[in-house]
Parts: structure tokens; sequence; C-alpha cells
């Protein structure tokens, strides 16, 4: 079978929901062989910079070398005008302190449970990079518990539904749609009525790069294996930035988010799947 825009697309999105682009059976796709996985190398916390010796010295021998003032007779003080007496200098205005950086794993975990358990709704705009180096783009709809939406710009011709029970999978130029068990995507962790990601599979790691926090895992319940899936939340913006999901066959997909909305709510019919729809 000849190649086309379509099918490519069609490739990404499966990869997205970690099925891999050979589980796809109405496809029928030679992949080809991804390349081997490099190592993924956990950067550590940055630490704060030594402070150099003799730090503030210049400044107190200068404190020390002023002459001193004279002083002022008490009863200047209290007999002076009102108006002529110097105002009170006002008190220096904090800074806002920044969102203290989890020290632990767990800290780790928790920061991001808090987040995603803090909406039920979310939409907003997403960029997705494909194993094959294609970039699509479209929006997303998320409604608690179970329901989710991705619509593709053109020239794609997929869209993604998930209904609370399965998801679908349809591509409108070659007529299909692919369903699939909601529990056997890795992508079910945006869609729990209530998040513990340290049930979702094996946390293996987590690192800090600036104010980014990246929480590695696998998940052993996906269609054709294990998927290892990486979130990345923005600390300063409180925030989820992406997530890459490598599916079980090693094909790597990541997906960008920007201008999320939790208050508004999607509507209801974004995430209904026609179980007798002929394309």
């Amino acid at each position: 079978m000849r190649s086309t825009p379509a099918l490519r697309a069609s490739v990404a999105v499966l990869a997205l929901l970690g099925c891999g682009p050979l589980a796809a059976q109405p496809l029928q796709l030679q992949a080809p062989k991804p390349a081997a996985a490099k190592p993924v190398v956990a950067r550590p916390l940055p630490l704060p910079p030594i402070r150099p010796a003799g730090l503030g010295l210049p400044r107190l021998a200068e404190a020390s070398a002023a002459p001193a003032t004279a002083p002022v007779a008490p009863s200047a003080v209290a007999t002076a005008p009102e108006a002529a007496r110097p105002a009170p200098t006002p008190a220096a205005t904090p800074a806002r302190a920044k969102a203290a950086a989890p020290a632990t794993r767990e800290e780790a975990i928790e920061r991001l449970n808090a987040y995603l358990n803090s909406f039920t709704s979310l939409q907003g705009n997403f960029i997705q990079h494909a194993a094959d180096g294609r970039r699509l783009e479209g929006r997303i709809y998320i409604q608690r518990p179970g329901k989710m939406r991705f619509e593709y710009e053109p020239p794609a011709t997929i869209e993604v539904v998930a209904d609370g029970t399965s998801v679908a999978v349809r591509d409108k130029r070659l007529a299909t749609q692919d369903i699939y068990s909601l529990g056997q995507t890795p992508l079910k962790f945006l869609v729990r009525e209530r998040m513990d990601l340290s049930r979702e599979g094996t946390i293996t790691g987590a690192n800090i790069d600036g104010d980014i926090l990246s929480l590695r895992l696998e998940d052993r319940s996906t269609l054709g294996g294990t998927s290892k899936i990486t979130l990345k939340f923005d600390l300063a913006a409180n925030v989820l930035r992406q997530w890459v999901v490598i599916d079980p066959q090693g094909y790597e997909t990541s997906v960008s988010l920007y201008n999320l909305d939790t208050q508004r709510r999607p509507d209801a019919k974004n995430f209904v799947i026609d179980y007798q729809r002929k394309l």
C-alpha cells in the first residue's frame, strides 16, 4: 500500500495512544525499525552557588571609616515642627516568593497529583511531534471522568474520541474507525476521576531542569506491552507543559500543550462515539 499523509497521520496518532503503528490491523503498515533508545541520564537538582569569601567586607570597611554623625539633642527632636521631621522610611516590599522545588520524588508526585486533580474540565491547543518527524497541531478537550477528544487541523484527517469506556480513532479519508479500550492507552492518566500517579505505573525517575519537573513512569497495561511516559510540569506556572510517550515498539511521540483553559466546560457532543458508524 502506498504511503499517504493520512496514513502517516494515523501512525502518529496510534503511537500517541501507545498502540504502536503495527498494532492497527486495518492500516497494514510496515513501520521502519526504531533506533535504539538513548539512555536518559537524570540531572541532579541545581545547588546554590558558593558564597565568595569576604563578600561585603569593603562595605563594612567604608562604614567604619565614615565620620560619626553628631548626636542630636533630645530636646531638639521633641520641639521640631511636625513638617520638618523626616518621613519614616517605608519598609521594603518583599519579592514574591517562588514556589519551592520538590526535594524528593514523593513531593514531585504529590505536586503533579495536586495539579491533575485541581480540574475536571480542560481544553486548549496542542502540538504533536510524531516518531517520523512530522508535526501535527490541533485542539484537545477533556471532561473527567473518562472523556477526551483530539481534533487535528488539516491536512490531517484524524480525530480521537474517548467516551469514558473506549477510544475511537477515526480517519475520514481512509473511512476507518478503530476502537480501543481506554484502559489500554497510556493517556488514561489524563481522564481519571481521581489521579494518583504512584498507582498508574512504576515511577522510574524524576528530575528538575530550571522550572521544569520531569516525571518518568512505565505503564505495563497498555496494548502491545509496556509504554514509557514522561510528564513535564512547569513548577513556576503550575501547569502541565508536555508529555512524551515511547510505545512498546520504541516509537516516540511528544505532545506540547498551550492556551489551556480549565474553567469552560466542553460540549458533551465532543465525546460521543457512534459504534455503528460507517464512514
